[in-house]
């Protein structure tokens, strides 16, 4: 028998993952703070909850996935909050993309009522989340993780366990540096044979023949030569994993040099539009240079 399942946000991610749980089976209690989100998830058979304390009383199994530590803070404590409603022996999955301390507090608020918690941050992207294709980063017990593989499978294709909590989240952090750099560095190239009267279209044919391709570039690439970005990871939650790496890394002194002169370059482009751009859209940064 399939346990009941909390789903808390419903963003990019959030509410293709919660959908594949329905179409797998799980009974399924929601909420997102704009609840409008979760319409065609009910529509489909979901409950809607009113707050995160009541989609914890209603569930074996919480999963959340917001978009940085002060919601996730926002939707696990308080009168209100996951932990106000949190079943005994129940487990909370946080698939947040946060600090390492954070998720260690998290866990020690779970073990503190009898429950069990899991770090779980994942890539793939929303195509990923759409497929059941996403990759978890996992911190927690080995037996936990045993207890929700059914679930997991339904959501991803494959999960590590990386270590204790903490361990998670740092990973996930390293690999967001890493898209990041080089989704940042093929801006520049972009911008250099562009500079010399080469089409950008060159670039990516050579690219992806060679050592140079990358599965982010697969896809962000033809939208950064084409100037036609399709948000998938947005800029402001990329800005927030870069500000989170480099926040980590001072506190275990570690240099991260590119990575601190990426922030400001997405830092710059975030600032320059309202809009909720994707990250590739860092490729605009050398367009409005060429416009000064």
């Amino acid at each position: 028998m399939t346990p009941s399942v909390g789903f808390i946000g419903l963003g990019l991610m959030g509410r293709p993952m919660a959908a594949n749980l329905l179409k797998a089976g799980y009974e399924l209690t929601i909420w997102n703070r704009t609840a409008s989100r979760g319409d065609d998830l009910v529509s489909r058979g979901a409950k809607r909850a009113a707050s995160p304390r009541e989609v914890a009383a209603a569930s074996e199994i919480v999963i959340t996935i917001v978009s940085d530590p002060a919601a996730l803070e926002s939707v696990l404590w308080g009168d209100t909050g996951v932990f106000a409603g949190l079943r005994p022996q129940g487990i909370l999955i946080d698939s947040s993309t946060v600090s390492p301390a954070l998720a260690q507090r998290a866990g020690q608020a779970a073990e503190t009522q009898g429950c069990e918690f899991l770090e779980a941050p994942v890539t793939g992207g929303t195509w990923g989340a759409e497929k059941g294709e996403l990759l978890f980063m996992l911190g927690g017990e080995a037996e936990t993780i045993k207890r929700v593989e059914p679930l997991l499978g339904v959501l991803g294709k494959r999960w590590f366990h990386l270590g204790p909590l903490g361990c998670g989240q740092t990973v996930k952090l390293a690999m967001n540096v890493l898209l990041g750099l080089e989704v940042e560095a093929f801006a520049e190239a972009l911008a250099l044979v562009r500079g010399a009267g080469i089409p950008g279209e060159r670039l990516m044919d050579v690219m992806q023949s060679s050592m140079g391709r990358s599965g982010v570039l697969d896809v962000k690439a033809p939208m950064m030569v084409s100037g036609e970005y399709k948000t998938s990871f947005p800029m402001r939650l990329m800005h927030k994993d870069f500000g989170l790496a480099i926040d980590l890394a001072n506190q275990l002194g570690v240099p991260l040099p590119a990575a601190a002169n990426t922030r400001e370059l997405f830092s710059a482009v975030k600032a320059g539009t309202t809009q909720d751009i994707d990250f590739c859209a860092v490729a605009d940064f050398w367009k409005r240079s060429d416009a000064k």
